[in-house]
């Protein structure tokens, strides 16, 4: 009843639900919104039997109660229970799928995959791409203070693969949390950084001792010939005889070499994009 009707006593702010692991998570997601709808502290207790054990899913369930507790958690939530139950059968009505057995990300990767080869046309791959750079790039306990936001967060971080993606989460940290630390702000353009090395085929970049070298899965000598232009032609390709060939570029004193990557990279891509040849 108090599901299904919505029922708001903002003065309310302890709420205990017994037997919780008979619930839902959508069911124990909504109740624990029925307290803190004011300025007051409030107070969600889910209760167990502790001396009867209960399903691995009701446990699923519970750790992802505790674990999503932030504001705004519902569409994390939303998502974590369709790992939990299955995505379902699209041309009917059961209720499964193999979402829970690889996650969601990779679910939506496959099924994107399928599609595009029932349409007939190719499927990119992306290839992984280890980077190092040599800049503080992490998310401070002063800044965000529970642990499990911050895994959260790195997490969404690590899925970011367009600028606006990374200015989504970056609004959504102001928002949320203030001012970003210059260590945040790295995590973040490593993170774009990556993703945009993956989509050339870049597998590794590494900075040290003022200098940085990409190494590609293979050497596209044409792609670097035109970045080139954009260092003011300091790139050079190191052809290797024993090991594998690499590109690299030495850094001014002084300069940012995630702000150069990353100008270097999205200048490249736009180009590309747009199938011009003029850089800025």
């Amino acid at each position: 009843t108090i599901i299904e009707t919505g029922i708001d006593i903002p003065n309310a702010n302890t709420l205990i639900a017994d037997r919780a692991d008979r619930l839902g998570l959508s069911q124990l997601h909504q109740l624990r919104g029925r307290v803190g709808r004011s300025s007051r502290r409030a107070y969600a207790y889910f209760t167990y039997p502790k001396d009867r054990g209960i399903s691995e899913i009701a446990q699923k369930r519970l750790s992802a109660i505790k674990e999503y507790a932030e504001f705004g958690a519902g569409f994390r939530i939303a998502l974590r229970d369709m790992e939990i139950r299955g995505a379902g059968n699209i041309l009917g009505a059961e209720q499964h799928g193999h979402l829970e057995a690889i996650g969601y990300d990779l679910y939506i990767k496959l099924l994107n995959d399928a599609v595009l080869e029932e349409k007939g046309e190719a499927v990119k791959d992306r290839c992984e791409c280890v980077v190092n750079f040599a800049h503080d790039a992490h998310i401070p306990e002063k800044y965000v203070r529970y642990a499990g936001q911050r895994m959260t967060l790195y997490k969404r971080i690590a899925l970011i693969r367009n600028q606006y993606d990374a200015d989504d989460i970056s609004d959504e940290l102001l928002d949320r949390f203030g001012d970003m630390p210059k260590a945040v702000q790295n995590l973040l353009e490593i993170a774009l950084i990556r993703s945009m090395a993956q989509d050339l085929g870049i597998k590794q970049i590494n900075e040290t001792m003022g200098e940085v070298r990409m190494y590609q899965s293979e050497l596209d000598v044409k792609m670097w010939q035109e970045m080139a232009f954009i260092t003011g032609g300091r790139l050079r390709v190191v052809m290797g005889t024993v090991g594998d060939s690499y590109v690299t570029i030495k850094l001014k004193n002084g300069e940012n070499s995630l702000s150069l990557i990353h100008k270097m990279f999205e200048n490249y891509l736009e180009t590309v994009q747009n199938g011009e040849k003029d850089y800025e």
